[in-house]
């Protein structure tokens, strides 16, 4: 019997407030894109900022890679997910963020972590 494939969900719920632990959520995601690994990023709290166009280009963060380019490389490999709710209270659409960035709800969320195989850490 084959194991399932194994799955990473990180969910972000600090925003530039927290800047190591934004950049940390994404670096772990796009390292674990970069590995092969299957990843789905989910931004909530003021991460969702993160989605937008020219937010992730503005961050800066010493001795950590540009926002930008590790976004950018979850969205290449992996998925980005920006919460429902988070989003609402934002008045964001889904047209306002970046190519491939979707809006999805605490179900989708609890399907993946639920998902054979996942693995769900939360930043």
């Amino acid at each position: 019997m084959d194991s399932p494939a194994r799955s990473l969900v990180v969910k972000v719920t600090a925003g530039t407030e927290a800047p190591e632990r934004l950049s940390q959520a994404f670096t772990v995601a796009a390292t674990a894109v970069a590995s092969g690994v299957d990843v789905s990023l989910w931004l909530t709290g003021d991460s969702t900022w993160m989605a937008v166009p020219g937010r992730a280009e503005e961050f800066e963060l010493p001795y950590a890679a540009p926002l930008v380019e590790l976004r950018d490389a979850v969205l290449a490999g992996g998925r980005l997910t920006v919460c429902t709710q988070c989003a609402a209270r934002r008045e964001l659409t889904e047209d306002q963020l970046v190519e491939g960035a979707v809006i999805k709800g605490a179900t989708v969320f609890v399907e993946e972590v639920m998902a054979p195989g996942a693995q769900a850490l939360v930043y």
